[in-house]
């Protein structure tokens, strides 16, 4: 594993329980010793689920399950495996998220259909559920509600931290609780989603209504981030909900626009935020955390195509990395992403640092404040591309040779 990231919390926070959710991990040998890498999270009967997949036109076999079974609307189970992707498998992939999925169905005593899966690792390596699912009965019988660190380090990969985050909110003036985990450091790109995340609480919100409150808020969380352009074949998003606080009075939910939701939805973006930029924040190799926002766009799209074009720009991601203030890699960054932009009336500001303003160098910016800024370890970036009033907002991370050598070593 490379060194921890700059960014990775000296603890990782508590989550605490959330009635009707129990997990577990262990270490099941599926491609490293020593490390834990099999998770089995078990729900109470009526739990809602809601989820968001990859777009990748070479999905895994775990993202064709759960898109496949995501209208029954149910869950029981989520089974994650760590260090296999079970992506580009042919048959023998499907027949492994099948062996998966009875053996937990089997432990969770529901339908099939009851129980989700996802998987992250190596891609075209088939994965042996021989391996693992004889553990999955002994996760059944540890499982407690209190394990949410175990679960977030069972899902790391190239991770050099686990990600959590956790919200309360009410709900009818009953207080509701959402938990969130993830995982992610390299192979990100937004196009929904752009890594694994799990989200858990335990509000009563019929699965329709979850579904059109969590779609949404995807697109300025976990598709608001960059690391390396890539979009994984396995991406996921699924959000359980137990529907336990409705023992306490809490009103259940069944329409996505119910104005009772509002204070839920916000909670969620909120949670939904912070897990993507702790994603962001262990960026394989990276040194530099940087917002990036764009804004005189023509629209809000035309804004996250500029600001997806400046995220990923090698050559300014590699500038951040040498702490350099290279701002024309930004101007070159606008111009091929083939949005508007008035080249005249182009600003660019670092922080509060105004570095060009109506398409030339500023009067007042001197180079020495642009190295001084640089190097902070969060860092930054407005553009005003002035035609218009569409904003947008992205998170990435700089380009260092660590980068390279992790992916270079990945599969050594």
């Amino acid at each position: 594993m490379s060194k921890v990231s700059p960014f990775a919390p000296a603890h990782p926070p508590v989550l605490p329980p959330v009635d009707g959710v129990r997990l577990a991990a262990c270490e099941a040998g599926i491609r490293y010793a020593g490390r834990t890498d099999l998770l089995l999270a078990l729900f109470e009967p009526s739990t809602a689920v809601a989820g968001v997949f990859t777009t990748s036109k070479t999905a895994s076999a775990a993202v064709e399950w759960c898109r496949e079974h995501l209208s029954h609307g149910m869950a029981r189970a989520l089974v994650v495996n760590s260090g296999n992707a079970n992506a580009f498998t042919g048959m023998r992939g499907r027949e492994a998220v099948t062996e998966t999925v009875r053996a937990a169905s089997r432990i969770a005593d529901c339908l099939e259909a009851d129980v989700y899966v996802a998987s992250t690792g190596v891609i075209g390596e088939p994965l042996d559920p021989s391996k693992f699912v004889g553990f999955l009965a002994g996760l059944g019988e540890r499982a407690q509600a209190d394990s949410y660190e175990m679960a977030a380090r069972a899902i790391m990969t190239t991770d050099t931290f686990p990600k959590l985050a956790t919200r309360t909110c009410e709900i009818g003036g009953v207080t509701v609780t959402l938990n969130g985990i993830a995982k992610g450091a390299g192979m990100i790109a937004p196009d929904m989603a752009t890594m694994l995340s799990f989200l858990f609480t335990d509000a009563p919100v019929e699965p329709a209504a979850l579904q059109a409150v969590l779609s949404p808020l995807v697109e300025d969380s976990f598709n608001a981030i960059t690391i390396d352009s890539d979009t994984s074949t396995s991406d996921t998003v699924l959000l359980f909900a137990t529907g336990a606080a409705e023992k306490r009075g809490c009103p259940r939910i069944a329409l996505g626009d119910d104005a009772r939701l509002d204070g839920f939805r916000a909670a969620l973006f909120d949670l939904m935020r912070d897990l993507a930029q702790q994603i962001v924040k262990d960026g394989e190799g990276l040194t530099k955390f940087a917002e990036v926002r764009v804004k005189g766009a023509e629209s809000k799209a035309a804004a996250r195509t500029i600001a997806k074009a400046i995220c990923n720009s090698p050559l300014v991601k590699t500038a951040l990395a040498g702490e350099d203030p290279n701002w024309g890699r930004i101007v070159m960054a606008v111009g091929k992403a083939g949005e508007a932009a008035d080249r005249d009336k182009l600003a660019i500001w670092f922080g509060d640092i105004e570095v060009a303003k109506d398409g030339e160098v500023a009067s007042g910016y001197t180079e020495a404040d642009g190295a001084a800024y640089m190097k902070r370890s969060e860092i930054a970036i407005t553009v005003d591309v002035g035609v218009g009033t569409g904003t947008d907002t992205m998170w990435t991370c700089d380009l260092t040779k660590e980068y390279i050598a992790i992916n270079a070593d990945y599969r050594s």
